[in-house]
């Protein structure tokens, strides 16, 4: 007799990241996600998928992008531009308040992203273990409690409604300028290289594949 053997299902992981918006040629979000496109590892497999920077519109290819892949887990990624470290997002809220327009000219103000929603949503990814992880290997890292009001935010809020009810384990990451975008700007802001950001990435998606609890240690902000 042979001994049956019951293989673990491998997880699929989907990663989006956004087009380039307000001008920019480039945004690190998309960039990395898509380095990363059919990447697997023990038990999982990434697919990415590209977002547009529009109001309404990334929902939609969000939800159709869910629907075509049928993911485990997704991790939307973003660029928040003057940030020095990978920012693990821990809350979305219901607001859309749009400093700038987005890349089809739409500038929200105060309005809610679900009328039906409730104020906030949390992460349900691991955030502080993946922290912890990404500090270990050098990377700095935090928990981020905003993720802005602007797509990024839409985005992270709209992705946790459609997850409730579902065995979806998803959140949001935010990711520094590329070098090259910080050097065309005269403030000279924070930067981290594509192959650090990746790699980041990389640690992220192993970590919330395998953890079911999230570490509990002091995380938080002062202000």
């Amino acid at each position: 007799m042979t001994a049956s053997t019951t293989e673990t299902p491998t997880k699929t992981v989907l990663l989006t990241g956004f087009e380039p918006f307000n001008g920019a040629a480039i945004n690190p979000s998309l960039e990395a996600v898509r380095a990363l496109d059919g990447w697997s590892g023990p038990g999982f497999t990434v697919v990415a998928r590209q977002l547009p920077c529009v109001f309404g519109t990334a929902l939609d290819v969000l939800r159709e992008s869910i629907a075509g892949v049928k993911p485990d887990i997704v991790i939307a990624v973003g660029q928040a531009g003057g940030r020095s470290e990978i920012s693990l997002e821990r809350v979305a809220i219901n607001v859309d308040d749009a400093s700038i327009r987005d890349n089809a000219g739409n500038q929200p103000v105060d309005t809610p992203i679900a009328a039906d929603g409730p104020a906030a949503y949390f992460t349900t990814l691991p955030v502080k273990a993946i922290v912890k992880a990404l500090r270990l290997r050098g990377f700095p890292s935090g928990v981020s409690q905003t993720a802005g009001t602007f797509v990024c935010n839409h985005v992270f809020y709209g992705l946790m409604h459609h997850a409730v009810g579902q065995p979806l384990k998803a959140g949001f990451i935010h990711v520094p300028f590329l070098p090259e975008q910080a050097a065309d700007r005269p403030e000279r802001p924070p930067s981290m290289a594509l192959r650090d950001i990746v790699d980041a990435l990389r640690i992220a998606v192993e970590v919330a594949v395998v953890t079911e609890t999230d570490t509990q240690e002091a995380g938080g902000a002062t202000h």
